[in-house]
């Protein structure tokens, strides 16, 4: 991977029109999930390196299936741990487009992602200092931390933010996951009493699967999220 990152380097900077263009689709990787004992924190640790050091275009997970007929792979006990992989899946996303380090996502407290909740999630409710964040004044890095806020709406916030405060009605037409954001955004209507981030009180109403009857913080009865 060494070799391949330098060359790649060595060619562009000598690149002319006759150059041959040298790995024009650049280097990728795939990591298997749970066939042996690394946590995730590992794991991200190394794809963050291979990102960094080596210039790889992409770091893919897949998580571990055992063939049977072959004694000499480990043995799961448990299901393949799809659902760890899409995690990874997720805050691989969040170092590659929203500039998060792989040791915010994770660190050695918390080895490994939570299966419940995506890992922007989970790092907001571990971080309940920085929140809730005011989408009037807030700089886009900020902004582009707050659960169901991407790319693009970010941008949407803070170049409509120029022209007029930003409402709840507007956040959802610049396509805003207010189920997810409303919870760490501060705007007019939220309560006084309620002007700062709870984890304890935040997170049963975020899981995929709610309680029956359960009221979020502003009385409404809260939907399933996507997983």
């Amino acid at each position: 991977m060494n070799f391949f990152a330098e060359r790649k380097l060595e060619y562009k900077a000598s690149v002319s029109r006759y150059t041959p263009s040298f790995l024009p689709a650049g280097q990728s990787t795939q990591m298997i999930v749970g066939a042996s004992g690394e946590s995730d924190y590992q794991i991200l640790s190394l794809s963050s390196g291979f990102y960094n050091k080596q210039k790889l275009k992409r770091v893919y997970y897949s998580g571990y299936v055992p063939i049977n007929a072959d004694k000499r792979l480990p043995v799961l006990t448990t299901k393949p741990p799809l659902v760890r992989e899409h995690r990874l899946y997720q805050a691989d996303w969040l170092m590659r487009f929203y500039k998060f380090r792989y040791d915010e996502i994770l660190d050695e407290a918390h080895p490994n992602l939570d299966l419940e909740l995506d890992p922007k999630i989970g790092w907001a409710l571990r971080h309940p200092e920085m929140f809730p964040v005011d989408l009037q004044h807030a700089d886009y890095e900020m902004i582009l931390r707050v659960p169901g806020i991407g790319v693009k709406s970010a941008q949407l916030i803070v170049s409509g933010r120029r022209f007029a405060k930003i409402r709840l009605e507007q956040l959802k037409k610049m396509g805003v996951v207010l189920k997810r954001a409303k919870y760490f955004i501060y705007h007019p209507d939220t309560p006084a009493s309620l002007r700062r981030l709870y984890p304890e009180m935040v997170r049963p109403l975020l899981l995929p699967r709610p309680k029956s009857g359960q009221l979020d913080l502003f009385g409404n009865t809260p939907l399933a999220l996507p997983a």
